[in-house]
């Protein structure tokens, strides 16, 4: 069994009987007291980020989880389904453990995490950045240079990104899949 000295983050623990993905940690050393470590931990069945406080030295139950490469294929009634890009073997997952569904696109690669002792899946992650094709977005004013103002584009997968004004019908955009926005227009 480990100890609180071992947290990192990414680390997948057991808490409260259920799995966890530590966020955030922080080592604290109050001038009275003992130390302690400040935690956000993520539920990786529900998604859902709870704050919790460790005393230091306190036993942590580290769990194993795998990540493989697949490939996702396409979306039906049932949720949407992969192929293992080493075994071919297809998995169908539910919308609710993708991180940004939205912003999947056929043939994209993308990571599923899978807990290692009884092989659920976890969730699935998508790459930072992901290249999308604006297919609608209003046509930008010239000379409305002057802030950094956005408008509204809708991409290939049916995404809605905030685009600066001069991204037009037809460009290739990178969007971070972490926080729905544009990164950059992708150079031909």
């Amino acid at each position: 069994m480990a100890t609180t000295a071992d947290i990192r983050n990414g680390l997948c623990i057991e808490f409260n009987g259920d799995l966890f993905s530590i966020v955030e940690f922080q080592h604290v050393k109050p001038g009275k007291g003992g130390a302690f470590i400040r935690t956000k931990l993520k539920n990786l069945r529900t998604g859902k980020v709870i704050s919790n406080t460790f005393t230091s030295g306190a036993k942590i139950n580290i769990q194993r989880v795998e990540r493989r490469p697949f490939q996702y294929l396409y979306k039906d009634d049932n949720g949407y389904n992969f192929m293992n890009t080493q075994t071919f073997d297809q998995i169908q997952i539910m919308p609710a453990l993708i991180d940004a569904p939205d912003l999947l696109k056929e043939g994209q690669a993308v990571e599923i995490i899978f807990h290692a002792d009884d092989e659920v899946v976890l969730g699935c992650e998508l790459p930072a950045l992901v290249e999308l094709e604006i297919v609608y977005t209003e046509p930008g004013l010239r000379g409305d240079t002057a802030t950094a103002t956005l408008k509204r584009a809708t991409t290939e997968t049916g995404a809605i990104i905030n685009v600066p004004l001069f991204i037009n019908i037809g460009e290739k955009i990178k969007v971070d899949t972490r926080t729905y926005t544009y990164y950059e227009r992708v150079k031909s």
